[in-house]
């Protein structure tokens, strides 16, 4: 970055006196920080990367201290640098402020195929690093797992599952599956036998049932991944905790189980019998009933949630949940965003499937059309309902859809809920679209406010007018 820039970006950090889930604070006065590790790693396992400051005392009320000499202080955080694995190659800054020299070095976010970023000196497990917040925490094993499971294309959904036996598998949905097979794979209808196309299909490996075959065929999977299920519940307030006016904790719950199929009907009937229905008179008078949620949306998110889950042995005593409070309802599941699509790009481009055959087999039955359209047709389902569209998010190895309904939608304007909205990084066009408001409306009465009061922060501070623009919440 320039010179002005760095002066810039100090200045705002002495303002709002906090770090950044991009910035980083060392002293330095004394001598070259010892354990950069943490923060080098952190910062290369995230896609904006981040940007050391030296010579600013966090601990000092954001004083402007300088650095101890900014020649030596470039050489050993270089040589820190090259103790990560793969090596970090930093790009340092150097200016005078308030007659003091501050050091700034930028570490760009490494390629997803390179993650995790990790100090060579402790391995892998231990010496990777994920940013939260102002915070840099150890990676869990599972995250590290999931860098490794892209990089290495392993595919845990044709894992098989040695106790499984055939027989065991839904019969009529077995046959109807091999009916559309041949149907619909020509190649596959000729010569060639069904335990054959079985093999090809990937439902069993070596006669042996896998994992998407067990969980799509079987009469009952919960018998070899008691966990591999859904809990739904319905809580009478708006946290978990809350109790109603009786004491109740729950309005209903329930463990959902069963092959996905079957999975994915009874949770949809869950939320269609937990929901609140409105009547309304149209224009010529007639009553029409108006759900709470937008079930085709709902069915959809499910759906993604099931096929799209992270079916690893780190994953697999791990339920899906689904949990409906008073002004939202939310989907979670196991395994954040898979491949290299980011958050912002979901709907848009079409992503790397996780679970291929598991979606293959599901397409091939008709329970989806596996072309990328469930998040699209959320969000329209949405709009078309006169709802904010729903917020997707990937934290600490899960996926959440969050669904907001009528008692949500008259307050999308107020500043509590567009910074929730931005708890992760939101574009110009996203915020347009939550708020239903005009782009003028929206970027100068709600969002521009909050950005002068610290409160919303850009991602591209020295690009205000960039299209990579992003704004998400100052914590």
């Amino acid at each position: 970055m320039q010179a002005e820039a760095l002066e810039k970006l100090v200045f705002d950090i002495q303002k709002m006196k906090t770090e950044k889930q991009t910035v980083e604070l060392k002293s330095a006065e004394k001598g070259c920080p010892t354990r950069l590790y943490d923060t080098l790693s952190s910062f290369s396992n995230q896609d904006e990367g981040g940007v050391i400051i030296f010579g600013v005392d966090e601990n000092d009320k954001y004083k402007i201290k300088g650095v101890y000499d900014p020649q030596d202080l470039q050489k050993k955080v270089t040589e820190q640098c090259k103790q990560m694995e793969p090596m970090v190659r930093a790009l340092f800054t150097v200016c005078d402020i308030e007659d003091k020299v501050i050091v700034s070095a930028e570490i760009p976010g490494a390629d997803i195929t390179e993650r995790p970023v990790f100090y060579k000196g402790v391995g892998r497990i231990k010496g990777s690093y994920i940013r939260v917040g102002e915070s840099d925490e150890p990676m869990s094993e599972y995250e590290v797992y999931s860098y490794e499971a892209f990089r290495k294309r392993i595919r845990d959904d044709i894992r098989t599952v040695e106790e499984a036996k055939l027989q065991l598998l839904d019969e009529k949905r077995l046959n109807d599956y091999l009916t559309m097979v041949k149907r619909e794979r020509r190649n596959l209808s000729e010569n060639v036998s069904n335990e054959e196309i079985l093999e090809l299909m990937a439902v069993t490996a070596c006669n042996v049932p896998t994992l998407a075959g067990i969980m799509t065929f079987s009469k009952y999977p919960q018998t070899y991944f008691p966990q591999l299920c859904i809990t739904a519940v319905c809580l009478p307030g708006t946290e978990m905790g809350t109790v109603g006016e009786s004491g109740e904790r729950f309005i209903d719950n329930k463990r959902i189980t069963g092959a996905i199929p079957d999975m994915l009907e009874e949770a949809v009937e869950f939320v269609r019998k937990n929901s609140r229905t409105k009547t309304i008179i149209d224009d010529n008078g007639k009553r029409k009933d108006k759900p709470e949620y937008p079930i085709k949306a709902v069915r959809e998110a499910i759906l993604n949630s099931l096929v799209h889950r992270d079916y690893s042995l780190h994953t697999e005593n791990t339920p899906i949940r689904i949990e409906m409070y008073r002004d939202r309802m939310e989907v979670i599941n196991s395994g954040g965003l898979y491949g290299k699509i980011s958050i912002d790009a979901l709907g848009k481009v079409h992503p790397e499937t996780r679970n291929a055959a598991l979606a293959n087999m599901l397409e091939l039955l008709k329970i989806t059309e596996n072309r990328y359209s469930g998040i699209p047709t959320m969000r329209s389902e949405f709009i078309q309902a006169g709802l904010p569209v729903p917020i997707f998010s990937a934290v600490h190895g899960e996926f959440k859809v969050v669904m907001k309904n009528d008692c949500y939608k008259e307050n999308t304007t107020s500043e509590e809920t567009i910074l929730d909205f931005c708890s992760i990084p939101r574009s110009r066009a996203e915020l347009i679209e939550f708020t239903g408001k005009s782009r003028t409306y929206t970027m100068i009465s709600l969002v521009a406010p909050l950005v002068s009061a610290g409160k919303l922060k850009m991602t591209l501070p020295d690009k205000p007018k960039s299209s990579n623009q992003r704004y998400v919440k100052a914590y």
